[in-house]
């Protein structure tokens, strides 16, 4: 069985995290399987948009802990190249969690590293790393204050507690709250909506704003937009929206190349 599903339909990508049998826990080969299949969707023209979900009832568990159990000084060094949360950040494409149930640890870390998030109400959601002796890892402690100010993050991150689907709502980590039922549904609803109307080349340009706006001042922000902006006005994408509006139809934007 593959750990890692991997299905394209109406310009998404699903990837799927399989090992419900385990509660999807993340080994480093899995983690490898993840970052090729967000790679692939990167390159597909026929993808526009990204959901990542867990097979089964929870999102993901955590890294293995019988992974963990062998893991000393000596070989931390080989873990985390096998895990890579933030690519979901760094790829052009909008990434969509699609949290189904409970995340835990590195879980909890891909869920983050999303653009959006639409999260089960039930769902338990906690980064464990305290309780496990370990500091917080993958970027989370960089992000999280980010997103959710820092007390929020530091409540978090200290206490290792978990938080339910409706709290990650409330301090703002999740987007939409549903029924577990209605999550992975509303997430691809979601995601082919992004792929019929927005310009691929314009979401890729909207993904770097924010990562890079998270460190620039301003003043550096405004004149960046302002290059871009004025860029965009060069694009066969504005025309193209505008004809589909005029004849009430789809726009028909062109993909992103390699």
């Amino acid at each position: 069985m593959t750990t890692i599903r991997y299905e394209v339909a109406e310009g998404v990508a699903t990837v799927t995290l399989n090992r419900p049998d385990r509660f999807n826990a993340f080994t480093p080969e899995m983690g490898a399987a993840y970052n090729e299949a967000l790679g692939r969707a990167d390159r597909d023209p026929d993808v526009r948009a990204v959901v990542v979900t867990g097979a089964g009832r929870g999102f993901c568990g955590g890294a293995d802990l019988a992974f963990l159990a062998e893991v000393d000084e000596g070989t931390a060094q080989d873990v985390p190249e096998g895990i890579r949360p933030r690519l979901a950040m760094e790829i052009r494409k909008p990434v969509v969690a699609a949290v189904n149930g409970s995340a835990a640890g590195v879980g909890f870390a891909l869920i983050l590293f999303a653009d959006v998030r639409f999260v089960a109400a039930e769902a338990k959601l906690t980064t464990t790393f305290s309780r496990l002796g370990l500091a917080a890892e993958y970027g989370s402690a960089w992000l999280l204050p980010r997103l959710v100010g820092l007390g929020n993050a530091a409540d978090v991150l200290l206490s290792g507690r978990a938080l339910t689907g409706e709290e990650a709502y409330r301090i703002g980590l999740a987007q939409r709250v549903l029924p577990a039922a209605d999550v992975l549904p509303a997430a691809l609803e979601y995601a082919r909506e992004i792929a019929a109307y927005c310009a691929p080349r314009a979401l890729e340009t909207i993904k770097g704003q924010l990562r890079a706006d998270l460190e620039r001042p301003l003043d550096a922000a405004l004149d960046a937009a302002a290059a871009l902006m004025h860029a965009s006005f060069g694009s066969p994408d504005l025309p193209e929206a505008m004809a589909a509006r005029a004849e009430k139809r789809p726009p028909r934007f062109q993909p992103l190349g390699d």
